[in-house]
Formats: C-alpha cells, structure tokens, sequence
C-alpha cells in the first residue's frame, strides 16, 4: 500500500532480459535504506527489491507487467518515480494507492499556467476506469486531483513542487505514464456494472 507521495527520482542504470522478464537495476538515494524482499513502487508499479549494491538495487518485472505499464519503455539514464511502502500509523498525506497499474495513458498537452502546469492524458475508455472532477488519480505513482474529467480524458494542476521533484519534468507531448484509478471509484463502478 502506498499514498502517492513520491519520495524521490531513481536513475535507471541497467536493464537486463531475463526470459520474458526484465531486471531493473536503479540507483537512489534511498538505497542503503531498502532490503532484500521489501517492496517498492516504480512510477507507480510495486516491485519487490531482489538485490542490493552499493547504491544501486535491482527488481524484477514479469511480463504481464511489462505489456500494461510503461516500465517496458524504459532506457538507461531515464529518472523513476521511487516511493516506499506506507508506514502504519503515519499520515496518508495523498491517497491510497495500490501501487496496480489499471492501464497507461498518453500525455496530449501541457499547458503553462502562471507558474504552474495543466497536463492532460487521454486513456482507453473501453477498460471502463473512470475519473472525476476534484477525485483522485495516480500517474506514474504520483498521486494527484483531477481538474478536468471527460469520457476517456483528464487533466490534472502540477505545482512547480511536483513538477521538480517527480519526473513530471520529462514529460512530453506523447509521454505514456501509468494510470492507477481511485480504489473506491473502480469499485463503485462495478457495483454499477453488476447491477445492469
């Protein structure tokens, strides 16, 4: 279980195929802080910790993983959004956050806006995930308030904050990020499928 609120950026420094896995190797500044088996979540995917050296580690991506988020697009020297587990009994400063990618999105515009930025992402709608205006929304682990919703489409309000301390920063007209939808929104919106 994780909130949202990325810790840091992590270096991706090797990516090596294992069968149809891939092991990611990352260097961090939380690094000498983690252990074997502990579970970590990559621009918002959970991967567990298999090796540690130096201030490298390394986790393993199935390929199931690799065809629903975009951590199969991933090239050495890009930058991850890195959080650890949450801790019981601390704040939940953002939301909860699974750390299951439902599917990706593509960035379709960025607006500057005064010192801040409106990014936009459309999404495959057919996957029935939903948003909705002021509800949650985790891209690539970050979690954030939708400013806009439509059918297949949102947008949400980065602060400059965000924008320097996530890969936000990196993102392009085009970007695929990892969508995870509101907990409580994709099971309301079950109930709703079951009952028609």
């Amino acid at each position: 279980m994780f909130t949202g609120i990325i810790e840091t950026l992590g270096e991706i420094k090797n990516l090596e195929k294992n069968g149809s896995n891939l092991n990611i190797t990352i260097k961090s500044t939380i690094t000498q802080e983690l252990k074997i088996d502990q579970s970590v979540a990559h621009n918002g995917v959970c991967l567990t910790v298999v090796k540690i050296e130096d201030n490298n580690y390394t986790v393993t991506a199935i390929d199931e993983t690799l065809q629903k988020t975009n951590l199969g697009e991933l090239k050495v020297g890009d930058n991850v959004n890195l959080e650890r587990a949450m801790v019981l009994g601390a704040r939940l400063d953002g939301h909860i956050v699974q750390g299951h990618v439902d599917q990706t999105g593509v960035c379709t515009t960025i607006q500057e806006q005064d010192g801040s930025w409106i990014f936009t992402f459309e999404y495959d709608a057919d996957l029935n995930n939903v948003t909705i205006e002021k509800g949650s929304i985790t891209i690539d682990g970050t979690s954030l308030t939708v400013v806009g919703s439509d059918k297949n489409s949102f947008s949400v309000a980065i602060i400059p904050y965000t924008y320097e301390h996530t890969n936000f920063n990196s993102y392009k007209i085009g970007t695929v990020v990892n969508l995870e939808f509101d907990v409580i929104g994709k099971y309301v919106a079950r109930l709703l499928e079951l009952r028609k």
